[in-house]
């Protein structure tokens, strides 16, 4: 009898979900709510599902900076193309809307501020671990920079 073919979840789905991008199961954070700020990027050290590290050297998020400042880049673009397309805007001394846009704007990336500090940090382990379609069967690679010691010191 053939076997079931099981679907994995989409690599877009895990990463929004914050999902382990290996097994895209288990979940990253050890609290479902973004807006805690006391608890927002405390994660699990390893996947409860398949046992992937999250951590994988010491300072590995460090490269976090980058993808949150071109998320948000791209969310600032997308709401001047957003506003300019809805309300209109023009670069008149005596009109306004440019300020206005400007002050959503900043509102709007300070709330969404918890939500992109998950995300990039989904997203990056994602770069550097590939989904495993076999994981169950598959045991984890030995990372050679890991120092238990040194891990969460920061």
């Amino acid at each position: 009898m053939p076997q079931k073919d099981t679907k994995s979840p989409f690599y877009l789905w895990s990463v929004l979900n914050n999902r382990c991008p290996r097994c895209r199961e288990g979940k990253l954070f050890q609290h479902n709510s973004s807006f805690n700020l006391k608890k927002n990027v405390i994660m699990h050290e390893h996947c409860q599902s398949c046992g992937q590290p999250t951590e994988i050297e010491v300072g590995f998020y460090y490269g976090t900076g980058y993808v949150s400042y071109a998320l948000s880049v791209a969310f600032t673009v997308s709401t001047f193309v957003a506003w300019k397309v809805l309300i209109g805007m023009s670069f008149d001394i005596d009109d306004n809307r440019m300020f206005y846009w400007l002050g959503a704007n900043i509102l709007l990336l300070a709330i969404t501020q918890p939500l992109q500090m998950r995300l990039s940090r989904s997203l990056w382990l994602s770069w550097f671990v590939s989904y495993e379609k076999n994981w169950k069967n598959k045991p984890i690679p030995k990372h050679e920079r890991m120092i238990p010691e040194q891990q969460h010191s920061l």
